[in-house]
């Protein structure tokens, strides 16, 4: 009987298998970036943090040690969405597949608001902010450049309302990315480029309406300081009127929306048109009183013509005779006013001196005595009133009528009219009067107990 030889199996423990599966996810999973939802967020008293990270399909468990805790900008929270940067790892005692996590970052707008709003409190301490730094925009541009893309929305939008507001003005475009990794470079170069030409009086910063990663080129350092450094004030127009970006706070002018800085950018043509017809009238008025004054000097000159006739002279003389006169009766008339203003102060001297006005006074300081006597006797009385009622309220609280309406009795011997205070005063068959709060008797004592 011939036996066949079973192969030799290579039978692996579970410990051997874990370790070995370990090893094999080290070595092939360096590192990883993975985005998902935080879940089931734990920390026991270690401090280490325990999660899962989750999206629509699957799910992952994920361990953060202390040491890593530090480089964290923000509180971890059941539901945020994060990104973590991870070595893949079994851990072999229950055999779980696991995510080590190296660092943890949010995902999507969190980490971008928190740039942003790194940056904009960086650039506000340097004054990039600043109203005194920002720039006048020209009352009439004489070119006026958009900084955008040739293609979208907002480039229609601010060519028509500059059509309808001041079509004359000339408008240079300069096309751009507004999106994506070279935007924010493309933006800052024509900036430049706009500032080296010096073809503008004004540059449109321009930019449809977007979520806040769409319009994050606007929100890039590089951007920031390219409109700083620009010597032509810059309007900005980005997304819409809710959307704020680090280039607005920079700008010199903040428009709502594109059509809003075109609006800004270029004056309104009826506005300008009137202000014409207004300058035209104004110039036709002053050069009609310039034709007028001219009218007059030429009379002027030609009344002097006349004045040096002969005849013009025996009218000068009658004039200066008439001069003379009127001058006279002037002097008489002052003379008179004068007289009679001396007589005035001497009969105002006299009504001085006169009995009336001191009878007057001593009638008012009599009016005044008398007040001041009425005054001292009501003073006086009232004192008096007070002081009484006080009395009054004194001899009440002493009094012996205060004591009976507490319940006592004030006992009187009829015959002496004394009042009883002892049983010794009296004997049986005398006759007493007890008076109480209200009315009195008569009583006949009959026995006395001592």
């Amino acid at each position: 009987m011939s036996s066949t030889a079973s192969p030799q199996r290579n039978i692996l423990s579970v410990s051997q298998l874990n370790r070995a599966t370990s090893q094999l996810l080290d070595e092939h999973f360096m590192s990883v970036l993975v985005e998902g939802e935080l879940s089931n967020l734990a920390q026991p008293s270690s401090g280490h943090l325990y999660f899962s990270l989750k999206d629509s399909h699957a799910q992952v468990r994920c361990a953060l040690f202390k040491i890593n805790q530090r480089r964290m900008g923000f509180v971890p929270e059941n539901g945020k969405q994060v990104i973590v940067k991870a070595r893949v790892s079994l851990y072999e005692p229950r055999g779980d597949y696991q995510l080590i996590v190296e660092h943890l970052e949010e995902a999507g707008d969190g980490a971008l608001r928190r740039a942003f709003d790194s940056l904009k409190l960086k650039l506000e301490k340097e004054g990039l902010f600043a109203s005194e730094n920002k720039r006048p925009l020209p009352v009439l541009a004489k070119t006026i450049g958009v900084i955008t893309s040739p293609t979208g929305a907002a480039v229609r939008d601010i060519l028509t309302v500059l059509k309808r507001r001041f079509s004359a003005i000339p408008i240079i475009i300069y096309p751009v990315a507004v999106q994506g990794q070279t935007a924010k470079h493309e933006i800052a170069k024509a900036i430049e480029v706009a500032n080296q030409l010096k073809q503008c009086d004004v540059l449109i910063l321009a930019r449809g309406g977007g979520s806040l990663e769409d319009l994050w080129a606007f929100n890039e350092e590089i951007v920031a300081r390219a409109i700083f450094a620009s010597d032509i004030p810059i309007i900005s127009a980005i997304g819409h009127e809710t959307d704020t970006t680090i280039a607005d706070f920079v700008a010199d002018l903040r428009a709502a929306t594109p059509s809003a800085a075109a609006e800004h950018a270029s004056p309104d043509q009826q506005e300008w048109l009137a202000r014409f017809v207004y300058l035209e009238s104004l110039f036709q008025h002053h050069l009609q009183r310039k034709i007028t004054h001219l009218k007059q000097s030429l009379a002027w000159l030609d009344k002097r013509l006349q004045q040096q006739h002969p005849g013009q002279k025996l009218i000068r003389n009658a004039q200066r005779l008439d001069e003379l006169e009127l001058r006279l009766n002037q002097a008489i008339h002052i003379k008179i006013r004068h007289q009679k203003s001396v007589l005035d102060a001497k009969r105002a001297i006299f009504w001085q001196h006169s009995p009336i006005i001191a009878i007057n006074r001593y009638k008012q300081q009599q009016v005044f005595l008398y007040k001041r006597l009425n005054a001292v006797i009501h003073q006086t009385l009232d004192g008096l009133n007070q002081h009484l009622l006080k009395a009054s309220q004194t001899l009440h609280a002493v009094s012996p009528l205060a004591t009976l309406n507490r319940g006592y009795a004030l006992v009187i011997k009829q015959a002496t009219g004394e009042i009883i205070q002892s049983t010794e005063q009296l004997k049986p068959g005398d006759n007493v009067e007890t008076r109480l709060a209200k009315g009195c008797f008569t009583s006949q004592i009959k026995s006395i107990d001592n």
